[in-house]
C-alpha cells in the first residue's frame, strides 16, 4: 500500500507500543514534571484542537521560542500533525536577526517560555504581522505578563484528548529552521513529513544502542537547534524516554538531573560536556546510569573524548547541518576496530564518522573533479539524500549557490573520506567560525566593523578556545591612531548577539593580500599566531 508518512504517527506508535516510556521536564526550583507517551499524545490532541480553534490552517507557520520541555515537544507534534509548520526560533540570535526571521517566515502564532516573554514583547512592534503570542505556562505563571497574551494551559484545558488527525500528503511542509551559518541574512530550511520521518528511521538504525526502550536520553542540544538533532522524533519511535533539562545547561545542574533520572545517553555540543566533566571531577563519579555520549555541533577535542572513554562512557562523534535535518554521519566504531590499538580507536572517534544510511557524500576539487575516498584527497564536501533540503525557503539566489547541477548540496566544508567511510572535516570554505556549536559569520562581522569611522581595513578570523572551540578575533588596520578596542566591539553590539562578538581586537599596519588583491586569511593566521597572546579587549 502507498500510505503517506506522517510525523504524528511516530507519537501515536510510541503511545501504543511503549506506554511506560515518556518525557521528564526539569522546571525551576528543582521540580520535575513527568508524562508517559500516552499522556503526551492526549495533550498533543488538545493542543491541536486549540490551534484549530485559533484559526491555524494547513501551511501556516507557528513559531516556538522556548527551551527544552514537554510543552515544547507537544508543539512539535500538534503543529505538524494538523498540517501547519513548526518554526523553531533560536533565542540566542540578535534582535535584528530575530525580526528578520519572524518576518520572513510570516509566523501566525508564537509560543514562548515565560522567561523569554519580555524579549518577544520588545520585538512585536517591529514585526510585519502581529502574531498571537501564547506563553507556555499555567495560570499561576501568567501574573507577570502584560498585553494580549494567551496562557498555554488555559487554551488546551477544554479541548478533547482525542482528534481525527488529517491524512496529509507526505511532502506537506512540517518544520522550518533558519541557519545563520552562511553569510548575509539567515536562510530557512523547510522540512516535510516525509523527510522528517525518514530521518528518524535512518537515525534510529544508526544508533541502536543509544535509542531503544529502557534508555533515557537527555537532549542538551536545544529543540530550537535543528530539532535537537532529531531526538523529538527518534526517541518516541524507538521507545526511549526523553529527559528535558530546560534552560539549565551548566555542569552542576546537568549532573544533578542526569543522576536523579539515571540518564543513559546525553546529546549536545562539546562546550556543555566540558562543564559536565568539571562537575564529574568535583563529584568523583559519573551520574548514575550514564554510559553514552553523542557529541556534535563542533569538533570534539581528542582530550575530551579520552576523558569520557577512560571513565567507560562511549563517545559517538556526529556531524550534520541544519540543511540535512540535521545528522549526516555518526562515529561509532565498526567491528573492524574491535582489536585495533586503543590509539587507533580514539583517532577514529575524533573523526566525524561514517555516513548515515540515506545520506551520500562526494568530495570535489575546485576544478569540479570528483575525488576518491582514500583518506588523502581533500576537496569540497557535497551531500545528497531524502533528508537534505533541495532549496532554501523562499530564497532562490541562496539555492542557486548551494545546489549543483546534479542536485548535490554544497556544505561549505573542506573534507576527506577514508577507505572505511569515515569523514574528516579539514576546513571551512568561507571562513565561518563555530563557537559553542553555533555559527558566526566572519564576513558579517567585518562589514559591520568597516562601518566604524576609525576602521580602514579589517578581517575576522577564528582562534582556538578551550571552552567554546573557536572564538572570533577582529584584526583592524586603523585610519589613524588605534581606537579603544572596547569601543569597536560595542559598535558591533547593535547588530549581533553578545556571544557573536569578537573577544579581542588586534591592530596591524597592513593586512596580507593574495595575488588577486584579496585579504589572505591563511597568511594572516600564520602572521598572528605569536600575537594572539597580545590581543587586547
Amino acid at each position: 500500500m502507498d500510505r503517506p508518512l506522517r510525523i504524528i504517527d511516530l507519537l501515536l506508535y510510541a503511545a501504543e507500543a511503549f506506554p511506560s516510556s515518556g518525557v521528564v521536564s526539569a522546571r525551576p526550583g528543582g521540580i520535575t514534571a513527568r508524562a508517559t507517551y500516552p499522556k503526551v499524545a492526549a495533550r498533543v490532541a488538545q493542543l491541536a484542537g486549540a490551534l484549530q480553534r485559533a484559526g491555524v490552517e494547513v501551511g501556516d507557520r507557528v513559531a516556538t521560542f522556548a527551551f527544552n520541555s514537554a510543552r515544547h515537544l507537544e508543539l512539535y507534534y500538534a503543529i505538524s500533525g494538523m498540517g501547519a509548520v513548526c518554526h523553531t526560533i533560536n533565542p540566542r540570535l540578535s534582535d535584528d536577526q530575530l525580526i528578520f526571521i519572524i518576518n520572513h517566515a510570516q509566523d501566525r502564532m508564537i509560543f514562548c517560555d515565560p522567561e523569554l516573554w519580555p524579549r518577544i514583547n520588545a520585538l512585536l512592534p517591529h514585526l510585519n504581522t502581529r502574531p498571537q503570542v501564547v506563553v507556555m505556562t499555567d495560570a499561576a505563571g501568567m501574573a507577570p505578563m502584560a498585553g494580549e497574551v494567551l496562557c498555554y494551559e488555559d487554551i488546551i484545558a477544554t479541548e478533547p484528548q482525542t482528534i481525527d488527525w488529517p491524512t496529509l500528503p507526505e511532502r506537506t511542509a512540517s518544520g522550518l529552521c533558519y541557519t545563520s551559518g552562511t553569510t548575509g541574512a539567515p536562510k530557512g530550511a523547510l522540512y516535510t513529513h516525509r523527510s522528517t520521518v525518514l530521518h528518524a528511521l535512518y537515525l534510529s538504525s544508526s544508533l541502536p544502542d543509544s535509542l531503544k526502550e529502557r534508555r533515557r536520553v537527555l537532549p542538551a542540544v536545544p529543540l530550537f537547534h535543528v530539532n535537537a538533532w532529531g531526538l523529538p522524533y527518534t526517541a518516541p519511535l524507538t521507545g526511549a524516554s526523553l529527559v528535558m533539562p530546560g534552560s539549565s545547561l551548566d555542569g552542576p545542574s546537568l549532573f544533578a538531573l542526569m543522576d536523579q533520572e539515571e540518564v543513559t545517553s546525553a546529546w549536545g555540543v562539546p562546550t556543555v560536556w566540558m562543564g559536565l566533566l568539571d562537575e564529574i571531577d568535583r563529584m568523583g563519579r559519573l551520574p548514575k546510569g550514564f554510559n553514552d555520549l553523542v557529541v556534535g555541533g563542533s569538533a570534539a577535542a581528542p582530550s575530551m573524548i579520552n576523558r569520557f572513554e577512560d571513565m567507560g562512557v562511549n563517545v559517538c562523534h556526529a556531524w550534520g547541518m541544519t540543511e540535512m535535518s540535521p545528522i549526516g554521519s555518526q562515529g561509532n566504531l565498526t567491528a573492524h576496530y574491535d582489536h585495533a590499538p586503543l590509539s587507533e580507536q580514539r583517532a577514529q572517534k575524533a573523526k566525524q564518522g561514517r555516513r548515515m544510511f540515506g545520506v551520500d557524500f562526494k568530495i570535489v576539487s575546485d576544478e569540479g573533479v570528483r575525488l576518491p575516498h582514500d583518506g588523502k584527497a581533500v576537496g569540497n564536501l557535497y551531500v545528497r539524500g531524502n533528508s537534505v533540503i533541495s532549496a532554501y525557503y523562499n530564497n532562490a539566489p541562496a539555492t542557486t549557490d548551494a545546489i549543483d547541477a546534479e542536485g548535490w548540496f554544497f556544505t561549505g566544508d573542506i573534507a576527506k573520506v577514508d577507505p572505511d567511510g569515515y569523514l574528516t572535516l579539514v576546513d571551512r570554505a568561507k571562513d565561518l567560525i563555530k563557537s559553542g556549536g553555533e555559527w558566526i559569520s566572519s564576513i558579517d562581522l567585518e562589514n559591520a566593523a568597516l562601518s566604524h569611522a576609525d576602521v580602514a581595513q579589517c578581517a575576522v578570523i577564528a582562534v582556538k578556545d578551550d571552552k567554546w572551540g573557536e572564538r572570533p578575533l577582529l584584526v583592524v588596520v586603523p585610519v589613524g591612531d588605534a581606537p579603544d578596542p572596547a569601543v569597536l566591539i560595542e559598535h558591533l553590539a547593535g547588530s549581533f548577539a553578545r556571544w557573536q562578538l569578537p573577544d579581542s581586537v588586534v591592530f596591524m599596519e597592513r593586512l596580507p593580500l593574495t595575488a588577486t588583491g584579496k585579504i589572505s586569511k591563511l597568511t594572516l593566521r600564520a602572521e598572528l599566531d605569536p600575537a594572539m597572546k597580545r590581543a587586547a579587549r
